[in-house]
């Protein structure tokens, strides 16, 4: 019964004996509850803002054809004004807008326009004047 005597120095200690540290006993930084996580400030207060569409022209003998990548909005929403060297894209969605005006290497007939809208895609060919 030499574990039951508080003056006995040879007591045995079970605090010490546990396999598991506790707590009281060690000297650490570490917090109790887990950190909650969210972006830095410099980041949050950033605007998410859509990337510009690509816009490709190309020359060939008779025609300019005009690719342009218009993701999000729908075929219905577009609309192209061509006038003599000049053309203008535009279209809507719910909750933004894109407007492109272009000036043409060539005069082009404004009545000659063949038009494929695919997967954001949209390919223009236009009809050069002939001099």
């Amino acid at each position: 019964m030499k574990w039951l005597d508080e003056n006995n120095e040879d007591r045995v200690d079970f605090e010490t004996r546990s396999k598991t540290p506790r707590s009281e006993n060690m000297c650490t930084s570490r917090k109790l509850y887990p950190q909650h996580y969210r972006c830095s400030q410099s980041y949050a207060r950033r605007k998410w803002k859509d990337p510009k569409p690509l816009i490709d022209i190309f020359q060939e003998k008779n025609w300019i054809t005009i690719v342009a990548e218009i993701a999000g909005f729908n075929k219905e929403t577009l609309k192209i004004n061509v006038k003599d060297q000049k053309i203008t894209l535009s279209a809507k969605a719910k909750n933004r807008r894109y407007y492109k005006s272009l000036n043409l290497p060539k005069v082009v007939v404004p009545n000659a326009v063949h038009t494929t809208f695919k997967n954001g895609v949209l390919e223009i060919k236009l009809q050069k004047k002939k001099k």
